[in-house]
């Protein structure tokens, strides 16, 4: 554990691909906050998407391993948007202690006509829909599910009403990607990504405190309320609202950097960073126990010149089994 003060340039930086944990005990705050490079460059690199499809991959991801870092037992958290816009499906996974991975699927002709309409924001690229959130704890156990309407223009607009729905816990998300265009050993033009953000809670001791503005019923209810958000909690979303998208993704400001401009005042401790990897949890032996298990139609349907060819959606992989390997002996 770490209190920032301002000898911040003696302690190592998180760097990429670390999640890092914080509290500010002056707010009652706690949160999480990273800048992925690398890792998620290897996600997008494979999937070779057009930009806007890439930027909500990226989003996505970010979401995910800022929420997946906090489980504390052996499990899985699914992101996924799912909706009728021309990327109707994007799914991200973070495999406790740290793995991730993700893909979208999208209709290509849709997509060039909305880049052309230049309709590239988010809630037009995905459409009316839902985003879901679900935690598995692998089996004899069951699984949670948190969904939310794409209600908003941006993903982390859409977070921020499931967390204000579904948690009920005072969330402020930010979300942050960024296309660096640069050229590689050989002089040869390549695009590299990187993507930022944080998630920041309202804990008090007492809980009441975390009582929030109701939301507005509709039909002419204007959604207000006796109750406002607490003071600390209202600093507390001012400072992260300030936050520009530059420094949530350039490395020269780094996590534990932008943390202490935000918080020093207040006393902001950063804790002990989480790395994140590009780890698909797929294998031979998973699909091989996925085809064993399809019934004799659909298994035999599946079948080419005696083979059948299965290729991971997450990372590409391609995996081949002989029809015997398949088959019910």
């Amino acid at each position: 554990m770490t209190d920032m003060t301002p000898g911040l340039g003696e302690f190592d930086f998180a760097g990429d691909d670390h999640v890092v944990p914080f509290q500010v005990e002056g707010l009652d705050v706690r949160g999480r906050a990273v800048q992925l490079g690398p890792m998620l460059d290897a996600i997008l690199e494979r999937h070779n998407y057009p930009l806007p499809v890439a930027r909500l991959v990226a989003e996505t991801v970010v979401l995910t391993v800022l929420l997946g870092t906090s489980l504390k037992f052996e499990g899985k958290l699914i992101v996924q948007t799912q909706g009728d816009g021309p990327v109707d499906l994007v799914v991200a996974d973070f495999s406790t202690p740290d793995r991730v991975r993700a893909y979208a699927r999208y209709d290509q002709e849709a997509l060039a006509a909305a880049e052309k309409d230049g309709r590239t924001l988010s809630h037009e690229l995905l459409g009316k829909g839902v985003l879901a959130f679900t935690i598995d704890q692998g089996a004899h156990t069951q699984r949670y599910q948190g969904i939310v309407a794409l209600d908003g223009a941006t993903l982390e607009e859409i977070a921020g009403v499931y967390f204000r729905q579904s948690e009920q816990i005072p969330t402020k998300v930010r979300l942050g990607v960024a296309e660096l265009l640069d050229r590689d050993e050989n002089g040869k033009p390549r695009h590299r990504w990187r993507a930022g953000g944080m998630v920041a809670q309202f804990l008090p001791e007492a809980p009441e405190r975390m009582r929030q503005p109701d939301l507005s019923g509709g039909d002419g209810d204007d959604g207000e309320s006796a109750f406002g958000d607490d003071d600390l909690w209202a600093e507390a979303k001012v400072m992260v609202e300030t936050i520009d998208m530059d420094e949530l993704t350039d490395p020269m400001v780094g996590t534990e950097r932008l943390l202490y401009r935000l918080f020093h005042e207040r006393g902001v401790r950063v804790y002990e960073p989480q790395a994140v990897y590009d780890r698909c949890s797929c294998s031979r032996e998973k699909l091989q126990s996925v085809l064993s298990n399809l019934s004799t139609d659909d298994l035999e349907s599946t079948i080419d010149d005696g083979e059948v060819k299965v290729t991971c959606e997450f990372c590409s992989t391609t995996y081949r089994f002989e029809a015997s390997e398949v088959r019910p002996q």
